[in-house]
């Protein structure tokens, strides 16, 4: 079955908990720990969240020379935590660098290791953006393939992209390659920062692989049966 990552978008590991007391009890709960709740509460709230059973995507979009983005893969990997990010704008010695200390990291602590999924354009960039701010003379479907195919190649079990592109990836690329889409909303939902965004339905429709969900689960009304939903959706539900 495909992953719905909720995204906890919260300043602490209270808020973060509070939250998550209706969802006790749901098999296969995936979570997505960004930057912001990371670099509060550290390693200990991914020890707390599995010692739950829940699945962590730890969204760190790791961008420095392959040394050191293999070691710090190395220690990410000794939490136990099931996906990571690396952005694919580093490169592929990057990337292979950081695939190699997922693995080590992983032997290290007898745990099994993570997928890397490399960043592609982020769904808050434009296709204006990308060719007057950061000179890329190309689209951003041929942008986003390009940095795939890069990722791909260099030992990455994924890519972060928009929804709509996976299709053009795993015809240009692979379809083995994962395809995770942020950028998802409900239909009566605001896009707030997001540009390129799709509804669940409509990314499984794309060929998605597993999508992360933020505000439209965390600001709901009724959170679990908001994600109930969601996950029918991108599993072909209705």
């Amino acid at each position: 079955m495909k992953p719905v990552f909720i995204a906890l978008d919260f300043p602490n590991a209270e808020k973060t908990f509070e939250f998550l007391k209706p969802f006790n009890g749901i098999k296969n709960l995936s979570v997505k720990i960004g930057m912001e709740l990371f670099y509060r509460e550290g390693p200990a709230i991914i020890k707390k969240l599995r010692n739950q059973n829940i699945n962590i995507f730890l969204d760190l979009k790791l961008h420095d020379i392959p040394h050191t983005a293999e070691q710090a893969a190395f220690q990410l990997a000794q939490l136990d935590i099931q996906y990571t990010t690396i952005h694919a704008l580093g490169g592929g010695k990057m990337i292979q660098a950081a695939k190699d200390g997922l693995k080590k990291g992983a032997e290290e602590s007898n745990h099994e290791a993570p997928k890397l999924l490399a960043v592609t354009q982020l769904t808050s960039t434009s296709e204006s953006q990308l060719q007057i701010e950061e000179q890329i003379n190309h689209s951003m479907q041929e942008s986003v393939a390009h940095l795939a195919n890069i990722a791909y190649q260099s030992g990455a079990d994924g890519v972060i992209s928009s929804a709509l592109e996976d299709k053009f990836i795993h015809e240009k690329v692979s379809d083995k390659l994962l395809c995770i889409n942020p950028g998802i909303r409900l239909k009566n939902n605001s896009k707030d920062d997001q540009k390129r965004v799709v509804t669940p339905a409509k990314a499984h429709d794309l060929g998605s692989n597993g999508i992360v969900v933020g505000r439209s689960i965390t600001q709901s009304d009724n959170p679990v049966e908001t994600y109930k939903m969601i996950y029918s959706q991108i599993n072909g539900g209705k």
